[in-house]
């Protein structure tokens, strides 16, 4: 998905890894056992310096870039291999591994999403006032109107952080009540100081992402907010009260382990309720122990923060969700109910679909000709790679992908041409973005845009126009969809943990922008934008962020566990026509393995009647059952007497508020036939302590479900129930099934969604 965020980050990171082979050093990020400290060493970092001062010398000393302590036991060290080596034999390390480099995932939405503008539903909660968001992002643009502090109370008394101040980052306020910078990191692996002419080395956002992705968790309420007219209308965030705290880690250059772990070591320390992070690994998700984000997650679960992750781009590719550990809350991304319309007019009359945000002036012609880019040099009209002599003056139809969307019609305005459509392929199937393009320009899906290149081949003239609509909102436009970008399972370091857990607004999100770059983010374009619009996972994260604050002030004794699984058990599968959410992938009916739970729903998590709930314990006996013994310290922490068990409880016995199911997983290959049974429990948190639950299944095809007891009563409020449900299957299948199991007291909906696969080869059970 290409939004306009870390500009040029396939070459920087080629750059990077030029200067890792040239000095022979690199960052590593070191995990400890901490009570394996000696006594000689008053603190941890003195013992952690004097490990890296006693490794061999080299061209490049060796230093310590950070120490950790409580989002993680370690540090992050400049070394080169040898001493990577070294250092993992010293007594009390329990891992070394090089630091990766990460990337950013990257209104209308409360109204499409339930939230009421008065308290009604929120009595006494005041939208989360005291309730303290950090957002690990580019920084922040504190000018921003979204972050007005008018009205809100003192800063609170929680709070211990601190607002890094500079000549170009002033001050904080009630709402931005913490600002900090991290990149030591960075600069490590550059080899050189940040040049401050480029990006500022301040908490300011230079890059528009972390403005974007703030505002939408918890931006104050701004009227007649619009991007060039389009969405005009009211923007606010999830949670409009909440406080901000800002940790800038991500760079032009991408977002570095060791400064991710920084920030989110010091949000602890300061005090936040909520980590939004928009951020993952770029590929595939590494595991646990080798992901830092999964494991300064754990660290700040210990603490009692919820911690929301974007769970990646690279959709409809299966097994491309990241951020998949079970204690994160891991996000998706939908549509809502609002398109900026830009149809393709045909010379033969043919009116096909598209969006845009193109804001100049419209085409002078009623039709120009038309031309397939693929004929005039370059399919994905790269730049540079189009004939001005057959594209100058005509409309040409570009393929998506293979670079920025906005950057194609810069070549083709380049190229002299009059216009552009950019048609899907397979990839992007249906799904359509809207950008602020430089040139009349509409994203059409493959459907319409096979239609328009068989026109274009039948015609010995084609021509075609554009007719941009403005804004068109309404239950006319089917949503939710999730997207064709959205990372999705299976989960790939552990198929009994179901992944993405949810779904949420994430495309075409109107939210704040920063005044130092253009909505497009290209150098030719000098236009500067208040607000913008953009879409990735990085747009749906923060939704849920938001939606985590208001539980959290809602019900400040729930873990997070807790109020993942009230967002997950009340989230609903159907469009607002009442139809199942499609995919806009594949233009099939979505998936638990697309879409998780399902899309969020903040009003109904307000009172979800039951919570499964997990304790840290239980993630550590989960890891333990998947195979981390040997780096359970990792994760485990203080706790020296930690002892793994792996046949304790099996991966899939994770009090998670979904069931993935592998029959015969230690077969080599499909067999019919399986007994399946998981244990979960339930506690009551509704408002009745009197409440008895039925259980009502949706078996997925060819399997068997009982659920025992299927009744559960209740007679206090916050009792717990267990219950085991036994999976069995005569049969066998090459794909994944699907089904649900609901517990309702005929007022709650408790539903939990169920894949179920017949073999552990991730790849053949899709």
């Amino acid at each position: 998905m290409e939004i306009p965020s870390c500009l040029f980050l396939l070459l920087c990171l080629s750059l990077l890894s030029v200067v890792f082979s040239s000095n022979g050093s690199q960052n590593f990020i070191v995990h400890v056992s901490k009570s394996r400290k000696p006594s000689a060493f008053s603190s941890h970092h003195q013992w952690y310096a004097s490990i890296v001062q006693s490794l061999s010398t080299s061209a490049h000393p060796s230093r310590i870039v950070y120490s950790y302590e409580h989002a993680a036991n370690g540090f992050s060290a400049k070394l080169t291999a040898a001493q990577a080596a070294e250092l993992r034999r010293v007594p009390g390390v329990l891992s070394v591994w090089p630091e990766q480099v990460h990337e950013v995932h990257t209104t209308h939405t409360p109204d499409f999403l339930g939230l009421p503008d008065e308290f009604d539903l929120w009595p006494n909660y005041d939208y989360a006032d005291d309730v303290i968001i950090g957002v690990l992002d580019t920084g922040i643009w504190p000018e921003h109107r979204s972050f007005n502090d008018s009205g809100l109370p003192p800063v609170p008394e929680r709070w211990k952080g601190t607002c890094e101040t500079g000549p170009d980052f002033p001050e904080c306020n009630r709402k931005i009540i913490g600002a900090r910078s991290f990149h030591r990191g960075y600069e490590s692996a550059l080899g050189r100081p940040i040049d401050e002419s480029v990006e500022s080395k301040s908490p300011r956002d230079t890059e528009g992402h972390g403005t974007h992705t703030a505002s939408t968790a918890a931006g104050s309420v701004v009227r007649n907010a619009s991007m060039f007219e389009y969405a005009n209308g009211e923007a606010r965030g999830m949670a409009t009260r909440a406080r901000i705290a800002v940790y800038k880690i991500c760079w032009n250059y991408g977002c570095f382990d060791s400064d991710i772990l920084a920030a989110m070591d010091q949000a602890v320390t300061d005090g936040v309720h909520v980590i939004s992070l928009s951020v993952g690994a770029k590929g595939m998700a590494p595991k646990y122990d080798r992901d830092s984000i999964a494991i300064g997650s754990f660290g700040a679960m210990l603490h009692g923060i919820v911690v929301s992750c974007s769970v990646g781009n690279s959709g409809p590719k299966p097994l491309s969700a990241v951020n998949v550990a079970p204690w994160i809350l891991t996000v998706g991304a939908s549509t809502i109910d609002r398109e900026f319309p830009a149809d393709v007019v045909l010379g033969n009359g043919r009116i096909l679909r598209g969006v845009s945000l193109y804001s100049g002036d419209p085409l002078n012609a009623t039709n120009l000709p038309l031309i397939l880019a693929d004929e005039s040099g370059s399919r994905l009209c790269a730049a540079g790679k189009l004939n001005p002599s057959l594209v100058s003056g005509k409309i040409v139809v570009c393929d998506r992908g293979g670079g920025k969307r906005v950057e194609k019609g810069r070549a083709v305005k380049l190229a002299g041409g009059a216009g552009m459509i950019l048609a899907n392929t397979k990839t992007d199937g249906e799904e359509l973005v809207a950008d602020s393009h430089l040139i009349p320009a509409t994203n059409v899906g493959k459907t319409a845009g096979d239609l328009i290149k068989r026109y274009a081949d039948s015609k010995s003239s084609p021509t075609a126009t554009i007719s941009f609509g403005g804004t068109v909102t309404g239950n006319s436009l089917l949503a939710p969809k999730v997207a064709a970008f959205s990372g999705r399972g299976p989960n790939r370091l552990t198929l009994d943990i179901l992944k993405p857990d949810i779904v949420a607004p994430g495309v075409n999100i109107l939210a704040g922008w920063t005044g130092s770059t253009s909505p497009t983010g290209l150098e030719i374009d000098e236009r500067r934008v208040e607000f913008n619009i953009i879409s990735g996972t990085s747009m749906a994260c923060p939704h849920v962020s938001g939606m985590a604050a208001l539980l959290r002030k809602a019900h400040p004794d729930w873990s997070p566990a807790a109020v993942k699984s009230a967002l997950m058990t009340t989230a609903y599968t159907t469009d607002n026509s009442g139809h199942p959410i499609a995919d806009l992938g594949t233009g099939n009916k979505s998936t638990p393995l697309i879409h998780g739970s399902g899309h969020v729903n903040p009003v109904g998590a307000l009172d979800p009647g039951l919570v499964y709930d997990i304790n840290p314990k239980d993630y550590i006996s989960f890891l333990c059952s998947t195979g981390y013994s040997e780096k359970i310290h990792i994760f485990a922490r203080d706790d020296t007497d930690v002892k793994c068990d792996p046949h304790k409880m099996k991966p899939g016995d994770l009090n998670y508020p979904s069931f993935s199911v592998v029959f015969n997983a230690d077969s080599a290959g499909i067999q019919r036939g399986g007994v399946v049974k998981l244990k979960r429990v339930v506690r009551n948190v509704g408002i009745s302590k009197n409440a008895v639950y039925v259980v009502k299944v949706n078996p997925p095809p060819a399997v068997k479900i009982n659920v025992s007891p299927s009744k559960i009563v209740f007679t206090e409020r916050n009792q717990s129930a267990s219950y085991e449900v036994t999976f069995t299957t005569d049969g066998a299948s090459l794909v994944t099934k699907f089904g649900s199991i609901e517990w309702t007291d005929g007022f709650h909906r408790v539903r939990s969604p169920i894949a179920v696969r017949w073999h552990n080869d991730l790849v053949a059970s899709i």
